[in-house]
């Protein structure tokens, strides 16, 4: 891994978000995303579980 800090590793996650969401939000209809931080106990390591709410 790269050794990102917990800070970084959420900018950069929500920069990778917002990269793939705003082509989709000028033709989707409106639906929420939630991203959600999660331990990983196998992975020991924190990482993203995204869910789209229609």
């Amino acid at each position: 891994m790269t050794g990102l800090t917990r800070r970084g590793f959420i900018a950069a996650t929500l920069a990778s978000g917002a990269v793939r969401a705003v082509p989709q939000l000028a033709k989707a209809p409106p639906a929420r995303r939630i991203l959600t931080l999660v331990y990983d106990k196998a992975a020991g390591a924190m990482r993203a579980v995204e869910r789209v709410v229609h």
